[in-house]
């Protein structure tokens, strides 16, 4: 590989949010998924939803302006959009297996050619919870996953099939990591966009299953 590491954290999220379209109701999972909050994509009206119960959320709130009882699935203070609503967490899951779900966007420790992915235990770990990923991933219209895209040991998330306890199978819409933004085909990752400073060849090297270049492969664009 080159020195290069790809996409930053947020600028993952930039680019899945980019792919919401007006209207969308929006889950957005506990760690990276949740900055998707804080990107501009314009005069677009998207609600987030929150599992806990805030729905209509905005981006992270300020140091020194945070509301310690108003925080979204990771946590983190966030901030309300006028038309917000806090609501009971049964409600809220209420939304989520009625349907109403646009697209969810979680993380995850692996996903498959095949559009599985697992998010939730990992291998020789004890206990473990799967919270409401597997309501999300059978009731969500478009699910978004984003990870990174090697393991800390260097090995590939983005795998030939899942060797850790799947969430759910067939589901993935669109795979990003901060090497680019993929599609699980079913036979392998269409590769649909790259991130600046690696080439296909480094990519291919770090995929655990069959890469295909989408027709006229563009850079992601990251300002």
């Amino acid at each position: 590989m080159s020195g290069a590491k790809g996409l930053t954290r947020q600028q993952m999220a930039d680019r899945v949010a980019r792919e919401f379209q007006d209207g969308w109701i929006v889950n957005l999972g506990v760690g990276i998924p949740t900055m998707c909050s804080n990107t501009d994509i314009g005069g677009r009206d998207i609600t987030y939803h929150s599992e806990n119960g805030v729905i209509g959320y905005g981006g992270i709130a300020p140091e020194g302006q945070e509301d310690m009882n108003l925080v979204n699935a990771g946590g983190q203070n966030v901030t309300l959009k006028p038309g917000a609503a806090v609501v009971h967490h049964a409600d809220s899951f209420g939304v989520i297996r009625g349907g109403r779900i646009d697209a969810t966007v979680m993380g995850a420790y692996q996903v498959s050619m095949t559009g599985d992915f697992a998010n939730w235990k990992l291998k020789g770990q004890k206990g473990g919870g799967i919270g409401g990923a597997m309501d999300l991933a059978a009731c969500a219209k478009r699910v978004f996953i984003i990870l990174e895209h090697v393991t800390r040991d260097g090995l590939p998330r983005l795998v030939t099939e899942c060797d850790l306890p799947v969430t759910a199978r067939a589901v993935v819409t669109l795979a990003m990591t901060n090497y680019g933004l993929f599609e699980p085909t079913g036979s392998g990752f269409r590769l649909r966009e790259i991130a600046p400073g690696l080439t296909v060849a480094e990519i291919r090297a770090r995929t655990g299953g069959t890469l295909v270049v989408a027709d006229g492969l563009n850079e992601i664009a990251t300002t």
